[in-house]
């Protein structure tokens, strides 16, 4: 078999060593096609983002970098907007040689602009894990946005483990499209994956997106529904169906389409080409099965779009295409679904903040 591993698998993993916890996993750690990765003890602040390269520990190019090391127990430590840190997670892999992994930052991370990225000892990509990988893993974090108070057992990045390539090509992919409607409210764009466009014109009295305000307070990323929206974001109308991206900006917005992740497939919003504009589109790209399915809560869900304009203001308009979804295989069907019974933030969403803000007052 082939395919990404389901949440059964990953806790065969853990119960045979594969993947070495540090503790007792936390409720809900594993995840229907991957596990979420814990902080550990410390955050080691250093001069520059790094990859460890070939053969070499990346305790080695700390020792090159590191400026200061702060506490994560107890009460926590703030991490301070434009810096970088490195945080050796809890969890050490011992993976068998024909399973590699790819990481990426939770939902709630990247809408919060909080740049987080797993690296490891010989690594020389971020977010990749080599099949037959043994050793620790780190979470690279750099808060772009807002500075975060952060607490060892914090949660911000998520592994998926798979066995050989799973990815479906555009026919595999139409295919699945014709008898699973993968997208709704129009034809499929398939080239590359399953493309999907942005949203600015919603309905009337609704919001178009949000864009982060320079100069904010702290958010504890362990209060949920508890920040006013309005302290650290600017809502946006968009004026005849566009938006003009400013320089270095976060946005929030959504996607057009409502997708759908069919039970036996899991997906990963991949960036677009660069050629179609100076604008990012992605920090955080996992969509687990379930996901606006209907047996799971769902009846297609828009994905969220987390954008960062480059070098120079950029046009936005509605309908443009910005991204795409890459669909693959599960090796099993998962035992849990995203969104059945489980804590699935965002199943049904539409343009949506993270878990950590109010939902925002009629009007507002």
């Amino acid at each position: 078999m082939t395919g990404v591993l389901a949440s059964q698998q990953i806790e065969t993993l853990i119960a045979e060593g594969a993947i070495d916890t540090g503790a007792p996993p936390a409720r809900g750690q594993v995840q229907p096609a991957s596990l979420d990765l814990r902080l550990g003890s410390e955050a080691i602040r250093v001069r520059a983002s790094f990859l460890a390269g070939s053969g070499r520990p990346v305790a080695e190019r700390l020792d090159e970098f590191e400026m200061h090391r702060v506490d994560l127990t107890g009460d926590g430590a703030v991490l301070e907007k434009g810096c970088v840190y490195v945080v050796p997670l809890m969890e050490r892999l011992a993976l068998p040689a024909d399973l590699s992994a790819v990481a990426n930052a939770k939902s709630s991370t990247g809408r919060l602009d909080l740049l987080t990225r797993t690296i490891t000892d010989g690594g020389t990509e971020f977010d990749r894990v080599a099949p037959g990988y043994t050793g620790p893993l780190y979470a690279e974090i750099c808060p772009r946005s807002f500075s975060v108070l952060a607490r060892s057992g914090m949660r911000l990045n998520q592994i998926r483990f798979r066995r050989g390539q799973s990815v479906l090509d555009d026919a595999a992919l139409r295919a699945l499209h014709d008898s699973e409607t993968l997208v709704g409210g129009g034809p499929a764009l398939i080239d590359d994956g399953l493309g999907f466009s942005v949203d600015l014109q919603p309905a009337e009295g609704a919001l178009a997106g949000w864009r982060a305000k320079r100069h904010t307070g702290v958010i504890d990323l362990d209060r949920i529904g508890h920040y006013d929206p309005l302290e650290f974001w600017d809502p946006l109308q968009a004026r005849h169906g566009r938006l003009i991206l400013d320089p270095d900006a976060f946005y929030i917005l959504v996607s057009r389409e409502a997708v759908h992740i069919p039970p036996a497939y899991a997906a990963e919003m991949a960036p677009y080409l660069a050629m179609v504009g100076e604008f990012r589109v992605h920090y955080a790209g996992f969509f687990d099965p379930g996901f606006g399915h209907a047996g799971a809560g769902g009846t297609g869900s828009h994905g969220v779009l987390e954008v960062r304009c480059h070098e120079a203001p950029f046009v936005l308009e509605h309908g443009q295409i910005v991204g795409r979804l890459v669909y693959e295989r599960m090796d099993e069907v998962p035992a849990q679904l995203y969104g059945a019974g489980i804590a699935s933030n965002y199943q049904g969403q539409g343009l949506k903040l993270s878990k950590h803000f109010r939902a925002p007052e009629a009007g507002a």
